[in-house]
Parts: structure tokens; sequence; C-alpha cells
């Protein structure tokens, strides 16, 4: 019989800061799930959506306290979205392919995961500090840079980005603080310099602000995009980003993906920080996708043993979680 057998917090030290518009943070906190059967144990990471009022201590709380079924699909309706369902989910699916003796990839009905291009995430700062932080990713293999922004100065962070790595790919994320500019000059002026796309440049809740704006780069749904149910009113953007702690797990991340593309949506997939532990899962999402953000494990100061390799920017599959042994 299937059982949680705990949910406990750790405390991940980042490599230096990770700064965006709403502040900067030196350690990232996880919520670890363990379940198992008597023979087999599976392991999810989720990483409290802090901005949602989520704290990893709750997110342990809420998992050891669930008396509910512990069946996936069962799961979506018996606890809300976010980080403490994303943390057992993962840990029943990590528990199944072990019990099946296979792959998560192959219990899902996926191809076998290939390496991904991931981007390298350019934390806010001055101009200058981007500048050179763009020039080492480039030096280590990241062809593609996600640059943090703030509303302010955004051009001048961007073009000193560009100047730091010349041959790279550019996104931008927004996190909200574009809602009372103009829009559409914001994003021409990026795409001069390059950029391909702007992620979430309007506040959540206030996605009619797109109406009618036509950008030149494409608009990407973050904290707007949570699960399917969010897809009806996300009209006005044109990718939307998943990420398995907003879905709360890989279950609905899964459904999201297929649901989103059918819809026409261009996918992006992201994470929040955290170790490999939590990126491995992401990482079968993120087969396919146009843009693919999950250098939350690579951010921090260490990873776990068995972390997901990375060589010349790209993420490797591991064996640290989904393997089936």
């Amino acid at each position: 019989m299937t059982r949680i057998i705990s949910a406990t917090v750790e405390r991940w030290p980042v490599a230096g800061a990770f700064i965006i518009s709403r502040g900067a943070k030196t350690v990232g906190d996880v919520v670890t799930c363990l379940v198992g059967d008597g023979d087999h144990v599976g392991r999810g990471e989720g990483t409290a959506i802090y901005y949602e009022g989520e704290t990893a201590e709750g997110c342990a709380a809420a998992i050891n306290a669930y008396d509910g079924p512990l069946d996936r699909q069962a799961l979506l309706h018996a606890m809300p979205r976010g980080a403490a369902r994303n943390a057992l989910d993962c840990a029943l699916w990590d528990l199944e392919a072990k019990r099946a003796g296979i792959s998560v990839w192959k219990l899902a009905g996926l191809e076998p995961p290939a390496p991904l291009p991931t981007a390298f995430t350019i934390s806010l700062n001055d101009p200058a500090r981007m500048e050179a932080d763009a020039r080492a990713a480039a030096a280590r293999g990241f062809a593609l840079l996600k640059c943090k922004l703030t509303g302010e100065g955004d051009l001048a962070r961007i073009a000193a980005v560009r100047a730091g790595a010349p041959a790279a790919r550019l996104i931008v994320d927004a996190n909200e603080s574009w809602h009372d500019l103009d829009i559409a000059a914001q994003a021409r002026a990026l795409s001069e310099l390059g950029v391909e796309m702007v992620e979430q440049p309007v506040l959540h809740g206030r996605e009619e602000r797109l109406a009618g704006i036509r950008a030149p780069l494409p608009l990407c749904a973050d904290e707007s995009c949570h699960t399917r149910a969010d897809l009806d009113r996300l009209g006005d953007f044109d990718a939307v980003n998943i990420k398995l702690d907003k879905a709360g797990g890989l279950t609905e991340a899964l459904a999201l993906a297929r649901e989103a593309r059918e819809r026409g949506f261009r996918i992006m997939v992201g994470c929040m920080l955290g170790t490999s532990l939590g990126i491995a899962p992401a990482a079968l999402v993120a087969q396919g996708a146009d843009w693919i953000d999950l250098d939350g494990a690579l951010l921090l100061a260490s990873d776990r043993e068995g972390g997901l390799p990375l060589k010349d920017g790209l993420l490797h599959p591991g064996t640290l979680w989904g393997t089936g042994q």
C-alpha cells in the first residue's frame, strides 16, 4: 500500500544572489517528499511559489497532513495546485516507475529525452554587471540567455547584455513590471537588440491590458498561466510558460502542454530555484518546447549528488529521478 513517508524542508544556498524585480534571494528553500509501498521509494521536490504566499514549511505541512487518495489523477482534484502537490505528484511518478521497472518518460508515453539547450538567467543588476554576467555565461557555452528586467532602464541593460554576448539568443522576463508602459514600443526597441520573446509584461489578473496590442515579439504568460483552466483567458498572449510548481505536478504540466499546443500557443518550460530533483521531471515537459529555462539547479552553489549533467550549455538526462531503478 502506497503511503507518504515524509515531507521535509531543505535549504540550498544560491551561487551569489538571484535578483529579479521583486527582490533578491540568497537561498532556495525546497520541500522534498518521499512516498513508498514497502518495496520502493519515490522522491519528488517542489519550490514554494513565494509570490503567491506559499512557504516551504507550509508545503511540507500540507503534504504531511494529506490523507486523500495517493493516485496522480485523483490528486488533481484532492489537493490544490502548487508546490506541495508538485512534490507529491512527482514522488508518485517516481514510485510508479520504480515499481514498473521502467523510466517515467516511457510510463508517460513520451519519446526518450534528449539533451536540452537551457537558458541561463542573467539576474537584474546594473548594465555593467549584467554585461559581465552575460559574457561569463556565453563563455560557459550557454547560447540562450534570459534577462530579468524591471521596467526602468531595461534598454540599457539589454544593450549591455548584447555587448557581452553578441552571438547569444536573448529572451527577457519583465516580471509584470511593464503594466503601465507602452508595451509595443518597449518590445519593438528590444527586438532591435535581438530579443526574441518577452515574458509576463503585465500584472497577473490584468491580462486585458494586452488587448489590441501588436507587439513585434511573442508575449509569454508566466504568472498568468498555471493550469489548463487559465488558457481561456490568455488569448492575447502568444505563448505560455509551464512550471511544475505552478501547475501542481508533472501530471498537470504534461496535460497543459498538450492542450496549449492544440490551441496554438508556443511553449516555454521554466522552473523555480531548486535542485535537479525538481528539474528532472520538468525536463520531460520541455522536450520540443520553443524556449527552455531549466537553470534552477545551475544557480545554486551546489546540487544534489547525481544532478543533471551540463555540457556546452546542454542539460543532459540524469539518473537522479524517474529512471525506474
